[in-house]
């Protein structure tokens, strides 16, 4: 990468870490807000909070292509700008709600601008080479990882001095990052790059089909359908687990998540740049999936607080296989069509955050409602070890299709 582009990946770096930091922030406090609205115990209220995870998901299902698209013919830069603007209204909406319709209401506004990670991926693709791709995506991991390390300790600190406190902070992070990227964010796709927008194409069916349109990708694209279906776990019950098998509070919550968001970070914005480029993105794929999968299956089964953080270490080193097995999927496109690639990748990713969130919160909410049936409130992690297991069946089946110079 030249010199003069270091700046476009260090603003989409910030832009993707104050994104993820606000949510982060949101996480730990999610459940006691859920509990002053509802009025319902832990088990109750996670299944609201899968419902409200999936409403946002719906809506980046339906407009994410569309915002791909857009972003095709328009460039970059204006589209992300305004999907920033989208979230920092959803987050002031969330400072006042004062009802659990409200909180729908945000969720569906943020869900319907809030496509500024798959513009942000595409502006990655746009300005980086086979060479330094895997790395570059390996950023996106570390924002994500870092955002998790300040923003659920500072939410959890925030919400001991009340439930609304963390989205008055997240929404002042999003309005300064939409600021500051207004004055400072080149564009990244060249006009001979751009086409025109297509209605046909920029719809969330239509967006999935399209990915057909390279069979070499189906294999790939399927394993990271189920592994992003196990990682929507993580943030849909890990708050009402804790909470429940250990008692932990908010402080508590946000603290083990911000280790879990320091060992991606070490992870994804350390060693993926020094082993990937020594075993290559198969390997790597290979390798990250099985750490994974171990670290979830062992969530399922911890009986202290404090093996959480043991098992917090595997689970982090999986961390290697979603930069490479995105990698290995860009290679395959050309520059015009990244960001339709990376619209359908996210409308893909929406389902999962559909399905996800409904299918962890309700196995949660079952199987430790307390009734007179097998109670393993674990359930939800082992689910979602036992998908990234099969991501690593079907990689494995799909590698002998991929051309060897992208592996």
């Amino acid at each position: 990468m030249s010199t003069k582009r270091n700046p476009a990946i260090t603003f989409i770096f910030i832009t993707i870490l104050i994104d993820v930091l606000g949510i982060g922030i949101i996480i730990p406090v999610l459940p006691k807000l859920m509990l002053e609205l509802t009025g319902k115990g832990l088990s109750e209220a996670s299944q609201y909070s899968g419902y409200l995870m999936a409403s946002y998901a719906l809506m980046q299902f339906v407009f994410s292509p569309i915002i791909g698209g857009l972003s095709d013919k328009f460039g970059r830069r204006p589209v992300i700008l305004a999907s920033l603007f989208g979230f920092f209204l959803d987050y002031l909406i969330l400072v006042y709600a004062p009802t659990l319709t409200w909180l729908f209401i945000g969720r569906i506004l943020a869900g319907i601008t809030g496509a500024s990670f798959t513009t942000a991926t595409a502006y990655i693709a746009d300005i980086s080479t086979d060479e330094n791709r895997s790395k570059n995506f390996g950023m996106v991991g570390a924002a994500f990882g870092l955002g998790f390390i300040i923003g659920p300790s500072i939410g959890g600190i925030l919400g001991s001095y009340g439930s609304r406190v963390p989205f008055m902070f997240a929404a002042g992070l999003t309005l300064i990052n939409a600021l500051y990227g207004y004055f400072v964010l080149p564009e990244s796709l060249k006009k001979e790059n751009r086409r025109e927008f297509d209605w046909k194409r920029a719809n969330p069916i239509g967006s999935l089909k399209n990915l057909g349109r390279y069979p070499t990708l189906l294999g790939l694209v399927g394993a990271l359908f189920c592994l992003q279906i196990a990682g929507q776990t993580h943030p849909s019950t890990w708050s009402y687990f804790t909470m429940k098998e250990f008692g932990w509070n908010s402080d508590q919550v946000g603290y083990s998540l911000g280790f879990v968001g320091l060992m991606v970070a070490i992870v994804q914005g350390g060693l993926n740049r020094v082993i990937n480029p020594k075993i290559g993105d198969r390997k790597s794929v290979i390798i990250g999936l099985i750490f994974y999968g171990l670290g979830f299956v062992l969530f399922s089964l911890a009986t202290k607080g404090w093996m959480m953080y043991i098992f917090m270490i595997p689970f982090g080193l999986g961390g290697i296989a979603g930069p490479a097995l995105q990698s290995m999927i860009t290679k395959q496109v050309a520059p015009n069509e990244q960001g339709e690639l990376q619209g359908g990748i996210t409308s893909l990713q929406s389902v999962t955050t559909i399905v996800g969130p409904l299918v962890a919160s309700n196995l949660f909410a079952y199987y430790s409602d307390g009734k007179d049936h097998f109670q393993f409130p674990g359930a939800a992690f082992l689910m979602a070890g036992i998908l990234t297991f099969l991501a690593l069946f079907i990689a494995l089946k799909s590698f002998p299709r991929i051309k060897e110079a992208v592996a």
